[in-house]
């Protein structure tokens, strides 16, 4: 799908401008014998539709993404309109006018009225920003020497450059001061899957609760996305990369699927009237959780309009049937769909269960609830990935769903010190990884995994590959990093406030790495 066809929202036109003078700046035109009575008013409606503004004179009106301008004006006014694209963008089109696509003025002589579209997409970029980063024979740094972080002013949207200590490729995507998202722009979180299925888009949550779009390649913002707001819980398509489904805020009994390149959704599931409690208002999985890699499988947990606990429901997205509920009373921390659909991981307060698809064979996996994520194993088992805090060393490890086996992978509390982490386990196309972030560290000097994003290999005695420093200053919860893994373990995109000590002065920033980094 070319760039601009994913810069295109769908928009429904009023009727067509009928009189028009000239594109362009060109000559006038007479008014037509069939036009409107006197006296009546030409009304004039601009749309914009991507990154850039539209100017229309006489007026003065400017009318940038997602908002659209109504003026009136005498008949046979002459009203210019001027396109301006953002950086990054391009003019694609004007739509209700016949003015070519790359003019950036459009003169027109009102003689009914009209609803003029204007169309901006991302500029193409030929290759990836970070291709000059890499030099011939990149390797990522293994094992677990400790580096001392260096001190980096905060960088400028949208310039790669490569961390000083692992010469890996980072960039900051958002600019929240200059951009759309509100407040701040950031990386949902560590077990949301950022990026769509071929890696081009990622989606980023603003503090007002809107999702934002954004190319992961010219790291343009595209658009906010019409649907999703709060927690949406959004869930890319695991190969189309328009698609992206969705919840209702804070859970539903439907199930959204929205194209991003038309901004437009639909319904691909109704569970309204098909659950065995009378009173279930909400299905969600309490942010943290995910279908199975295909997204066939979906499980929830069912609540009422006042968030009480009445079960727990595994639902088929393909045939679109109930596989299974049960009856629960206890509210989980959260759930998840296991990526190879085989399993159901309640997180509930005090213990972490799988359970089969068909919410049998209950298998206590930790005794308390950390954070965690599900991943899969290199053979495609899925396994359980955490943190121990209640063993002597603050072991990680992971579960095989399958088999119940334990293995710890490395230990957390080094020389009296400890640390808060996030895993991501979202690489399913490169299974046998999972990705790490840590941040909130105490009690002693830096260790090698403290304020650092890394790579895990998921066997005996990992591999460890450190990838970059995030470079958060601990200041509560929306500034810890939370990176997230593409499916391909390509891109990262992680939270921060760049040496910064503010609470909610964050943006969303991007590791690319080249292909094969991971061996």
């Amino acid at each position: 799908m070319s760039l601009i066809t994913a810069a295109i929202r769908s928009a429904s036109l009023a009727a067509l401008l009928l009189g028009l003078a000239a594109c362009g700046g060109g000559g006038g035109a007479s008014a037509d014998a069939g036009g409107p009575g006197e006296g009546r008013a030409a009304a004039l409606d601009v749309q914009v539709q991507g990154g850039g503004t539209v100017s229309v004179q006489p007026g003065g009106v400017s009318c940038d993404d997602g908002s659209a301008c109504h003026e009136e004006y005498e008949p046979g006014t002459e009203v210019t309109l001027t396109a301006r694209a953002q950086p990054g963008y391009q003019l694609a089109g004007w739509t209700g006018v016949p003015c070519p696509a790359s003019s950036t003025t459009c003169t027109v002589a009102l003689e009914q009225p009209a609803s003029v579209t204007v169309r901006f997409a991302p500029q193409a970029t030929a290759r990836s920003a970070c291709a000059d980063i890499y030099k011939a024979g990149f390797n990522l740094v293994s094992g677990t020497a400790v580096h001392a972080i260096p001190s980096l002013p905060r960088p400028a949207k949208g310039q790669p450059f490569a961390d000083p200590t692992y010469k890996t490729c980072v960039v900051r995507v958002t600019d929240h001061a200059r951009e759309p998202p509100q407040d701040f722009a950031r990386n949902d979180y560590s077990r949301r899957q950022a990026f769509n299925a071929d890696g081009s888009r990622l989606i980023v949550y603003a503090y007002d609760g809107s999702w934002h779009l954004y190319d992961a390649n010219s790291y343009a913002h595209l658009r906010r996305l019409d649907g999703p707001a709060g927690d949406a819980e959004p869930q890319w398509h695991p190969t189309n990369p328009d698609l992206l489904y969705y919840l209702p805020t804070n859970g539903g009994l439907t199930v959204h699927e929205l194209n991003v390149s038309t901004n437009t959704s639909r319904v691909v599931g109704n569970l309204r009237g098909r659950l065995p409690w009378p009173d279930v208002a909400r299905l969600w999985t309490k942010s943290e959780g995910s279908p199975s890699a295909d997204a066939r499988y979906w499980a929830f947990m069912a609540e009422t309009s006042n968030f009480a606990p009445r079960g727990i429901v595994v639902w088929d997205r393909v045939t679109d049937t109930i596989v299974a509920t049960m009856d629960n009373n206890e509210r989980p921390d959260h759930l998840s769909m296991s990526p190879s659909g085989n399993h159901v991981v309640v997180s509930w307060l005090n213990r972490v269960v799988a359970y089969d698809r068909n919410l049998k064979n209950p298998r206590t996996l930790q005794a308390s609830s950390e954070h965690s994520d599900i991943a899969l194993a290199p053979n495609g088992d899925d396994v359980y990935v955490s943190v121990d805090y209640k063993a002597n060393d603050g072991a990680v490890f992971m579960v095989n769903l399958r088999t119940g086996e334990r293995t710890n992978l490395f230990p957390s509390y080094i020389s009296g010190t400890a640390t808060a982490m996030h895993f991501s386990g979202k690489a399913f196309d490169k299974p046998g990884w999972v990705l790490v972030s840590t941040y909130g560290n105490y009690g002693g000097a830096l260790q090698w995994l403290h304020r650092k994003i890394f790579a895990v290999q998921l066997a005996a005695n990992p591999k460890i590959y450190q990838i970059a420093h995030t470079h958060v200053v601990d200041n509560g919860y929306w500034t810890e990093p939370q990176a997230s893994v593409s499916r391909d373990f390509r891109k990262i995109l992680f939270t921060s406030n760049w040496e910064v000590n503010t609470n909610k002065d964050v943006d969303a920033y991007m590791i690319e790495l080249p292909e094969g980094a991971l061996k």
